[in-house]
């Protein structure tokens, strides 16, 4: 494994083989990804933290989608990577849909975990004004992390899995008050792709009790997107790949077995 600052992000990478790109969702960090790194062996793994998130810096313009993708963009031409899959969670699938229909020459697979083409308009002014709270410092990011913990993990991770609630909580209250609040605001104003557009293989993976990618929504967006396969998990919330590492190891797993990936 090595870490790398590039462009400004802060940036881990580990193994080799075909390049895997792994995007992060709001509040989250590199660290999203490393509950499944066992199931990733043949991949050249690619995990930045994104501007403004955990370790990296923020950018001199105001975060968006738009500037998001372009960062990854400039990442992946830094590294001189042509091509990838790409793996996402949350905002990070947002970022990973527009990524795949702005350069569909650059995306070779998606795997997106909580996923969602935007937020419903009903929410946009509730995630404005948590990036208003987050902007009040490190007090307010503990009570937003503990929000989080409460509204976004399942009754059973709640109940028997203590330590992912911690690491949930880490991972908000570790972000910088004005990165998390320029996340927000990046997510409040996300559209959606024309995912209609999407023409590579693509896994869609939700929580039963996931309130941020509902399985009817996340059911939508498969019905939108030419071929893609649709997985919810029992006793899961939002936080996929910490309340079951094991089912995404092994949905995922099945995924790249079927893309017969040549190295």
């Amino acid at each position: 494994m090595t870490t790398q600052c590039i462009n400004g992000l802060a940036v881990e990478i580990d193994g080799e083989g075909e390049a895997l790109l792994c995007i992060h969702g709001l509040g989250g960090s590199s660290n999203t990804w490393t509950p499944l790194l066992a199931a990733l062996s043949g991949f050249k793994v690619i995990r930045p933290d994104l501007p403004g998130s955990a370790r990296s810096a923020l950018l001199q313009q105001p975060l968006s989608i738009e500037r998001y993708v372009a960062a990854l963009d400039g990442l992946l031409g830094s590294l001189k990577i042509e091509s990838v899959h790409v793996m996402a969670h949350s905002l990070g699938t947002i970022v990973a849909q527009h990524l795949a229909v702005s350069h569909p020459d650059k995306v070779k697979s998606l795997a997106l975990f909580g996923p969602l083409v935007a937020p419903p308009e009903a929410a946009r002014p509730n995630i404005t004004a948590r990036a208003a709270l987050a902007r009040s410092g490190a007090a307010a990011m503990q009570e937003i992390a503990d929000a989080i913990v409460k509204g976004a993990t399942s009754k059973e991770t709640k109940d028997q899995q203590p330590a992912v609630l911690a690491l949930v909580r880490e991972s908000v209250m570790r972000q910088s008050p004005e990165g998390y609040a320029q996340s927000c605001e990046a997510l409040a104003s996300a559209q959606s792709a024309a995912i209609e557009q999407i023409e590579v293989p693509t896994l869609l993976v939700t929580g039963d009790q996931d309130g941020v990618a509902p399985p009817v929504n996340v059911s939508a967006m498969a019905s939108r997107i030419p071929g893609s396969r649709h997985v919810v998990f029992d006793n899961c919330g939002h936080w996929t790949t910490f309340e079951k590492p094991q089912r995404c190891m092994q949905e995922l797993e099945q995924f790249y077995a079927s893309l017969k990936l040549t190295s």
